[in-house]
């Protein structure tokens, strides 16, 4: 039964009346826990505290300690004494290794040399040689501490870090040229003992290492230290902690600043909100409607919020798409011929990612692809974009630089900072990053024209070796111009090749009988107006191009025509990992053979090491196709890129061949080391070898003497045309001796 109206009226009123104290004894407890929590939180935070100071001073000692061992890395060593008495002294030898070195190496910012009567022979500031007399800026400090090591006698202590000194040593805090800096001395010593040396008179190795934010900031980072950082005063800011940086006299150069980190703070902030949540238990009835209704609301404004986000970031990494970056990019351009200033634009590619995704699975990939945009965010500035443009594509927006030179900067941290290995699926990735640089206005204040330059820049640096950045240039549009114009007269000579483009047959002739085994078809393009040009000069835009399937499948049937009037010799064509790649090849070869009835164990098919290695799975299984057909293959240039043994023998590679690099350096030691050990690959992995670029005497004997099979060069023969094979085959001009050379 419900109780009358009225009755339920009393019960609300009854209860209206109590409240009121029930929440007053309520906020009573509530008041006596947090007390309790703030006290005690406290008091952990002055241990915390405490704590860190300790880590501070502790952490400084060893910082001065460190410096003094790695000037003894140099200074205990009978040659660094030998070159410091030496007149006049080998100011080179004193940059390899007593200068130059600790400033790339050991991170000195100045190094002083003084000779034994205390004279500045040798100075070194910011990674460059001065003249000894830069030392007078710093002798006010650095003369008390020679004079205290010249007295000093004994070898060197135990440190604080527990590491024994091998020299006794000098080492004081001070303020040089308005900055902190640790001044170390050392002496220079005999570590071996044999060099005289009179206590007191040794030459002295200074260095001087200034603690600069940069220096605070990763003592903070090392140390769980937060915002470390060096004052002039203590830190008056509420929360931070100091500590006084004092010289061996006691003088105080400065402060070390840092926000303690406040354990007894952070429990309360986790324990307190367990506490309040008592109270509001109460009011959870009161505000279920609303918070319902809220709820309702705030899921209809996120879903709002997820659709423009979408619209503007990529899925995979967060960061803007290109529509969103394109609008930046033509607010930055609007503001910058209003204004003034500076624009730049980076385009980034990522160097060998593909062979990370083919290797490793698409999975992967997109997870590096993500560990590439933190990468590339933590190196701008939070107004800076980071932009995703597709694939392994981004860009960056600079807005407002101070100088080209800073855009410098920013690529060069980019560049070192991919460099850096990945961890992927359980394996390091190694990938490098190009980029290409437009600067507004100087190379346009328009976004059309500006991308196409800094996509011009990109493709200049991949051009020259990758892992790099290059700026734009004017220079770089008459490239472009000229690779178009390649492209063009290219597609005009496709029409008709027998009218432009020309094959060239080099001989191969075996190091056993001296004769001529085999021939390599190599690809000229009589050009109208430039006449003979080599494929290194037209064979990459073709292959950007699109028409090297074309072009590859022309040599092809035209050196297998050619190859039927030659009957005992084998015939080698070198093809593009872009034709391989095509599903029709392997159909196209079979086709040509068997119109033409050549043999095809007389065909031989030459791919480079490079592209080999970074071969996708449709190029090997194209090469597999081929050899059960009986079609060879052939590792050209081997030594120049990736090698790798498994590639050999995954792919069954028939012949490699040594690149003419190699053969050139036979005369050198390193060199002959280096054929000897390919020559023995090769016969471990029952593998035929031919030597390229033979062109001396020499060097034939020599690889002839190693046991290599085959061998081609100027020497030999250069590339000449199908006539002429023809007529040194006919006239039996087809060996060593044929040619002038001794067959034995």
């Amino acid at each position: 039964m419900f109780a009358p109206i009225h009755t339920r009226k009393v019960r609300k009123s009854e209860a209206a009346r109590f409240a009121p104290h029930i929440v007053v004894a309520a906020l009573f407890i509530v008041m006596l826990i947090v007390g309790f929590l703030i006290w005690s939180g406290r008091e952990i935070d002055r241990i915390a505290s405490e704590r860190d100071r300790s880590i501070v001073s502790l952490v400084l000692a060893q910082s001065i300690e460190r410096v003094g061992h790695a000037q003894e890395s140099s200074t205990v060593w009978d040659d660094a004494l030998r070159e410091a008495r030496r007149r006049p002294i080998d100011q080179d030898w004193m940059d390899l290794n007593l200068g130059i070195w600790f400033d790339q190496y050991a991170g000195f910012n100045e190094v002083y040399v003084l000779s034994p009567e205390s004279v500045p022979i040798y100075a070194m500031r910011g990674g460059k040689r001065k003249v000894p007399e830069t030392y007078i800026a710093i002798e006010d400090v650095a003369d008390p501490l020679v004079m205290r090591l010249r007295r000093t006698r004994g070898s060197g202590k135990v440190g604080v870090g527990g590491v024994p000194m091998i020299s006794p040593g000098a080492s004081d805090l001070a303020i040089l040229r308005g900055r902190p800096a640790i001044v170390s001395a050392k002496p220079i010593l005999s570590d071996s003992g044999s060099i005289v040396q009179k206590p007191g008179s040794e030459p002295v190795h200074i260095g001087v290492v200034y603690l600069d934010n940069d220096f605070f900031a990763r003592l903070g980072s090392n140390y769980g230290l937060a915002q470390a950082r060096y004052e002039i005063s203590p830190s008056r800011a509420w929360g931070e902690a100091s500590v006084p940086l004092r010289s061996r006299d006691g003088d105080v150069i400065g402060y070390f600043v840092w926000h303690p980190f406040a354990p007894g703070s952070e429990v309360t902030r986790s324990v307190g909100p367990v506490v309040l949540l008592v109270l509001l238990l109460s009011a959870v009835v009161i505000y279920l409607l609303a918070g319902r209704l809220a709820s309702r609301t705030l899921d209809l404004e996120e879903s709002r919020s997820e659709a423009r986000h979408q619209a503007l970031h990529d899925a995979l990494t967060g960061l803007a798409n290109r529509a969103m970056f394109e609008g930046r990019l033509d607010a930055a351009l609007s503001r910058c011929r209003r204004e003034g200033g500076l624009v730049g634009l980076l385009y980034i590619d990522l160097d060998r990612f593909k062979q990370v995704n083919d290797s490793l699975g698409h999975p992967a990939g997109d997870a590096l692809i993500r560990q590439v945009a933190r990468r590339l965010t933590s190196e701008v500035r939070g107004y800076d974009m980071v932009a995703r443009l597709g694939g392994d594509e981004f860009a960056v927006l600079v807005v407002e630089p101070e100088s080209r030179e800073a855009i410098g900067q920013i690529c060069e941290r980019i560049v070192a900072e991919i460099e850096r290995p990945f961890d992927v699926a359980g394996a390091q990735a190694f990938i490098g990053a190009s980029i290409g640089v437009a600067v507004a206005p100087d190379h346009g204040a328009d976004r059309t024209e500006l991308t196409r330059r800094a996509d011009i820049a990109l493709y200049k640096a991949k051009m020259e070796g990758r892992s790099r950045f290059t700026f734009f240039e004017a220079s770089m549009d008459e490239v472009v111009r000229l690779r178009e114009t390649t492209n063009r007269e290219l597609r005009q000579a496709l029409l008709d090749c027998d009218e432009q483009l020309k094959v060239f047959y080099q001989p191969v002739y075996s190091t056993v009988s001296g004769r001529m085994v085999a021939v390599e078809a190599l690809l000229r393009w009589n050009h109208p107006v430039n006449g003979l040009v080599n494929p290194a000069g037209f064979i990459q835009q073709a292959e950007e191009s699109g028409l090297i399937e074309v072009l590859g499948g022309w040599v092809l049937r035209k050196a297998v025509d050619d190859a039927m009037a030659w009957p005992d010799l084998r015939i080698s064509v070198n093809v593009s990992p872009v034709q391989m790649r095509s599903r029709a090849f392997v159909d196209n070869v079979r086709a040509v053979l068997n119109e033409t009835g050549l043999d095809p164990r007389r065909l031989e098919l030459e791919l480079t090491e490079t592209a080999l290695m970074s071969a996708s799975e449709e190029v090997s299984a194209s090469l597999k196709a081929l050899r059960r057909i009986g079609v060879a293959c052939a590792l050209d240039d081997f030594g120049t890129g990736y090698s790798s043994l498994s590639h050999i023998r995954d792919i069954a590679v028939d012949r490699i061949k040594i690149d003419r690099s190699f053969v050139h350096a036979v005369n050198t030691g390193p060199g002959a080391a280096l054929v000897e050990a390919i020559v023995n690959v090769a016969r471990a992995n029952g593998l035929n070898l031919t030597a390229e670029g033979v062109e001396t005497e020499a060097q034939l004997s020599h690889l002839r003497s190693l046991g290599c099979h085959e061998v081609q060069g100027y020497l030999l023969s250069r590339p000449v045309p199908y006539g002429d094979i023809t007529r040194l085959l006919e006239g039996g001009a087809h060996s060593f001796s044929d040619t002038g050379t001794e067959s034995s």
